[in-house]
């Protein structure tokens, strides 16, 4: 297999990402899996133990890779799998992998899973790495061993987490593989694997910061790793922990709503007082398709544009993915969010007198959170590749509503469970609404859509099956993907997902 050479792509403490020496071998059960420091001498000052967080750290904003080296921004896929956009794009074999998704045409062999899976666990083993060897470096000292190990055992745990919700079914791999044990990894129960996040969470939280100034945007803080446990609690219907947890985060960390909704998303408004953990991408870095597997923009945000517009707002490049759906756009209209959350394209360029080219499944509505609009366009490089948008994986509004949620299931605080709702519909001007799972429900919906959270929501609150009905979700398949192909072959012991 031929051998790449990448480079350290770093700015300013900003996560930006870590490229390494790497196989173009696609399984995580390879000997050789990408991101992983074989070299004995690697590991020798605490310059290298450094970039190897950094390199830990790089999985979370992949843009490209996977199992089919295709485009893998997981926002698209799980938009596409909800209802709240559908696939879109050029045609419906534009992206198959998000068509599959959208369709629940999945096969072991074609959809998402293939990037899901590969990206995750090229993370464990990265962060496998790092958390073997940062004990063995010369002169790192004990403040930095205890932080970066922190953080090394928060990345863990979120890789698994995705992994876990994701295929239910995985591998728990806690250390390096080698010739001896590389295609006997069983899968784990569940629980395991749920424990063993617990586990990874509780012991980062203690040497993790506080705070964490811009210069360091991105980098894990005690609220993230806290917010991050609230929610596995969350998950695992353990409301009480949940509660206390997320109240802990929505208390304590000083954070706060914003006053301006919009002011969330904005690309000049990186790790704002509402952030709790951001995926940080950098619009400075002049990529050109040559750069295929370093880009740490947000490719997602060209995406989702619309195709051959003409007008002065959006790049007339977009690719025209992820419309919209009525059912969403009917759901808020009224709703002062709205108008930072969709775009009505067909309204505009009619007022305007300009025009666009309808995508694939085209409603006319078109995701704004992370649109392509003029004013952040960078001046350097291929501009489809280099936009600066954040995405903000954990914010305040979110905790709020998961802790509201789990007083609610638990039996815990119903006032303050009517509190936290209140301040979400408040920031936006909106009246007080009982405090009911199905307002909260509701509420997730309107607050965080397009955001990537819709349907792990609609699966764990069994609503799926009806509520995805009319895209062909199967109940009892579709709420986990199926294995990839590649990994149920070659003499490896994983048992491919129920249904598939």
């Amino acid at each position: 297999m031929i051998m790449k050479s990448k480079y350290i792509i770093y700015t300013g403490l900003a996560l930006m990402g870590m490229g390494t020496m790497v196989s173009c071998k696609k399984s995580f059960l390879e000997l050789n899996p990408k991101g992983q420091f074989l070299e004995s001498n690697y590991y020798s000052t605490p310059d290298e133990a450094f970039a190897a967080v950094i390199a830990a750290y790089d999985p979370l904003v992949t843009e490209t890779g996977g199992i089919d080296n295709t485009y893998s921004n997981p926002l698209g896929a799980l938009n596409s799998a909800s209802d709240d956009c559908y696939a879109g794009g050029g045609s419906s074999s534009d992206m198959p992998t998000w068509q599959a998704i959208n369709n629940y045409t999945l096969t072991p062999a074609l959809g998402p899973h293939n990037e899901f899976w590969a990206i995750n666990f090229q993370g464990v083993n990265r962060t496998d790495v790092l958390l073997e060897n940062l004990p063995k470096v010369p002169g790192l000292s004990a403040d930095l061993l205890k932080r970066y190990t922190s953080e090394g055992k928060f990345l863990r745990a979120h890789y698994y987490f995705d992994l876990v919700r994701l295929f239910k079914n995985v591998p728990l791999i806690l250390n390096t593989l080698n010739l001896t044990n590389v295609y006997d990894q069983p899968q784990a129960t569940p629980e395991a694997v749920y424990a063993q996040i617990e586990a990874d969470l509780k012991d980062a939280i203690s040497g993790l910061p506080a705070t964490v100034p811009a210069t360091q945007g991105g980098r894990v803080t005690q609220g993230a790793a806290k917010a991050l446990l609230g929610k596995v609690y969350l998950y695992e219907k353990k409301w009480a922990d949940a509660a206390a947890m997320l109240k802990d985060v929505n208390t304590n960390y000083g954070y706060s709503l914003l006053p301006n909704y919009g002011d969330i998303f904005s690309p000049k408004n990186k790790f704002n007082s509402e952030s709790i953990f951001e995926l940080v991408h950098s619009g400075s870095q002049s990529y050109t398709w040559d750069n295929w597997n370093q880009f740490k923009s947000n490719v997602y945000t060209q995406m989702i544009g619309p195709r051959s517009y003409t007008g002065p707002v959006y790049f007339s490049g977009g690719y025209g993915f992820n419309p919209v759906t009525t059912q969403l756009a009917t759901a808020l209209k009224g709703d002062p969010r709205y108008g930072y959350t969709v775009v009505n394209i067909d309204s505009l360029t009619k007022a305007t007198n300009t025009s666009y080219s309808p995508s694939y499944q085209n409603t006319g509505y078109f995701i704004q959170k992370y649109a392509p609009v003029l004013a952040n366009k960078v001046t350097t490089g291929t501009t489809e590749l280099n936009w600066p948008n954040d995405y903000i994986e954990i914010r305040l509004a979110d905790t709020y509503l998961m802790e509201a949620e789990a007083d609610l299931n638990g039996g815990g605080d119903v006032s303050r469970a009517q509190t936290l709702l209140d301040a979400v519909r408040s920031r936006v001007g909106l009246p007080s609404k009982p405090a009911t799972l199905q307002n909260i429900y509701d509420e997730r919906r309107l607050e965080l859509a397009t955001e990537g959270h819709r349907w792990f929501d609609l699966v764990r609150w069994g609503q799926a099956p009806s509520v995805l009905a009319f895209k062909g979700f199967k109940a009892g398949v579709n709420e986990i993907l199926p294995i990839p192909l590649n990994e149920t072959l070659n003499g490896t012991k994983l048992k491919q997902n129920p249904g598939y």
